[in-house]
Parts: C-alpha cells; structure tokens; sequence
C-alpha cells in the first residue's frame, strides 16, 4: 500500500481540545449539554435541540480552543493536509487564523448541505481517489466518512473520549504517533 498524499483531519476533537467550548453555548441557549451528539452536524444537533444556529454561532468562543499538544508539530511534519468538518464555516475559519494554520483545503457544514460531513466532495476537489487519503478522527461520524469511501482511517487517541471508550481499528496515542501511519 502507498503511502497517502494527504491527511484530511477532523477539526474538533481532532486538532483542538473544543468540547467545552462547543457545550458552553448549549447552556447559554438553554438547552442541556448532556442532550448533545459529538461529532454532529452543527445546523442538525442545533434543530435537535430546538435552537437557532445563528444564535449558537454567535455566543460559540472562537479564542478559547487550544490545539491538543502535539498537534501543531504534526501538522508542521505534513506536506498536504486538509480539513473536513461539521463545525459552521465561520467558527473554523476564525480558529484557523488564530491559530496561524493553513491546510490546502478546509470543507465545513455548508459545504455538505448543512448535513453531516462526507469524504465525497472532498475527494473530488482534491482530485484523488480514497486510497490516497487517510482520515484522522474522533467520532463515529468521522469513521463512517471514512468507511464511506474506503479510506485509511486512525483514531485521535489523544482525546479524552476515545481514550475512555476503546474502539477498534488503529489508534494514535499521540499527535506525532500519526507520521507512524503514514508508511
């Protein structure tokens, strides 16, 4: 098997440590945090619990997430790199700058219709084929997407919750533990 010409990315939970700040507006609108999905499509969990995107949007923190250690040294190891994720556009757009990172391609909620994430167009715009690829990821969301197109796919061991509920298939412990495979 060759190696993959890039590495999309999960964003939250993924590269940065977001859940709280992801959970902080659910409380501020009222609705509980322990109703929420991880790993959901920003407009569909935001329907679900009966309130307004816009308003989510707007009281979501763009300056308190901090990428998990050891990520940004992953990404500086990496000669193409991509994210694909459920966050709103505008929220990952702002934490990308602030993080001073630049990945070749960033496809968010919008780009899928607002609907959950899919590997699919991603793909496409990257004209590559799924053997090309490998998906780093936190949720089952993020392995369906893989299992979609029948990438590679490595769990990000280092987030707490695939730490505390094991799953199966390859795990990195670490950030850095992903240039492990990419051979």
């Amino acid at each position: 098997m060759q190696p993959p010409e890039i590495v999309i990315f999960d964003f939250d939970g993924t590269l940065i440590d977001s859940d709280e700040a992801l959970l902080a507006p659910i409380d501020l609108l009222g609705a509980s945090r322990s109703d929420v999905v991880m790993g959901s499509a920003v407009a569909q969990e935001c329907e679900r619990l009966g309130i307004s995107l816009d308003d989510y949007v707007d009281a979501y923190d763009t300056e308190v997430s901090m990428p998990f250690p050891g990520a940004a040294e992953l990404l500086g190891e990496l000669d193409r790199w991509a994210i694909c994720s459920n966050k709103h556009p505008a929220s990952a757009s702002t934490e990308l700058d602030r993080l001073g990172w630049q990945p070749e391609l960033v496809m968010c909620a919008d780009a899928f219709d607002w609907g959950h994430k899919s590997l699919v167009p991603m793909l496409e715009r990257l004209g590559l084929d799924a053997d090309q690829v490998m998906l780093v990821g936190d949720s089952g969301g993020d392995l369906r997407c893989a299992e979609e197109v029948g990438c590679r796919f490595v769990w990000a061991g280092w987030n707490e919750r695939v730490r505390t509920h094991p799953h199966s298939g390859v795990v990195a412990n670490t950030p850095l533990e992903v240039l492990n495979y990419l051979n």
